[in-house]
């Protein structure tokens, strides 16, 4: 109960992505061809690999779980931002603001640990071929997805007490589309180092920790990709990686730009940008890049398709 005595604030106007009244119109229509094609890339996925047994493997079952992530991370920003480009006043309330926030926190926390686990397993699939199905067995892929979703609400939880629990006093305008962290805590009246500090805390951990998961895998990966004498082999299983690395590069880029600097940097008008680019453009992107980069992917659609014919 002391979250909602301490503020003052019932809800908060949402400034949005421009005043400009020109450009909203030509930016919803934008956004919103975006949120579809994300809806229907990502559901598409799902829908596929459920649907052909040739992609009942863990690397699957992994981008499966990307997807739906990627779905709601999408769901949970993007409805509220088109809403906005067409009101005349966008406004949030305060357990909206709140909803939303979990949400997006759950969402960013979970990616971040599920493309660490599929880095994990192309390292096993490469380099620990005859081992795989013993490793990465049913049950181990179940608790990583488990793990992944586990810490994402932990972090998610974490966050948005710390945050709903400052004193909002006035204004409360929140010059952003949508209830980040950093505008926020510029709204707040109360002290909030210590809620930047575990901002801070927390970003290293879950992205430096997955990073190097990352990081290390992949290496392994190159060292035993240079000791394969084919270089048809060498690259039949580097192109197993192309398309997570690339993930990897768009979203982990983001993230560090927007979350691990100091505050003093803080540049709104460029934020706004990196935010879009992490919350709307990337959920699209995926399934784009795994589709378009991996050849049972296309494969699998056509032997769908042809099936439903």
């Amino acid at each position: 109960m002391s979250m909602w005595n301490h503020t003052r604030v019932t809800k908060f106007v949402l400034f949005g992505i421009t005043d400009q009244k020109e450009l909203k119109l030509p930016l919803f229509v934008l956004f919103l061809l975006i949120y579809i094609v994300t809806l229907v890339g990502n559901l598409g996925i799902i829908l596929l690999i459920r649907r052909d047994p040739r992609l009942h493997i863990p690397m699957y079952f992994f981008l499966s779980n990307l997807a739906f992530v990627d779905v709601n991370y999408s769901s949970a920003i993007t409805p509220n931002m088109l809403m906005g480009l067409l009101a005349e006043k966008a406004t949030i309330g305060f357990s909206g603001c709140a909803t939303q926030m979990f949400m997006f926190v759950i969402c960013g926390s979970t990616e971040c640990l599920l493309l660490a686990v599929m880095a994990y397993d192309r390292y096993v699939a490469i380099c620990s071929p005859l081992h795989y199905s013993v490793i990465m067995s049913g049950k181990r892929c179940i608790w990583l997805v488990a793990g992944s979703y586990f810490f994402g609400i932990f972090y998610a939880v974490l966050h948005t007490l710390f945050t709903f629990t400052l004193s909002f006093c006035g204004p409360n305008v929140i010059n952003h589309y949508y209830c980040d962290i950093p505008p926020l805590l510029q709204l707040s009246c109360s002290d909030t180092h210590t809620n930047e500090t575990v901002i801070f805390v927390q970003v290293s951990i879950n992205c430096v920790g997955t990073t190097m998961v990352i990081f290390i895998s992949y290496v392994c990966i190159l060292v035993a990709l240079l000791k394969i004498h084919s270089s048809s082999s060498r690259r039949k299983a580097f192109s197993t990686c192309t398309s997570h690395l690339t993930i990897v590069s768009l979203f982990y880029g983001t993230i560090f730009f927007m979350y691990l600097r100091p505050s003093s940097t803080y540049a709104l008008e460029q934020d706004k940008v990196a935010s879009l680019f992490y919350t709307v453009v990337i959920p699209m992107l995926n399934p784009l890049i795994y589709s378009l980069r991996n050849k049972e992917v296309k494969d699998a659609f056509w032997r769908v398709f042809r099936k439903t014919l």
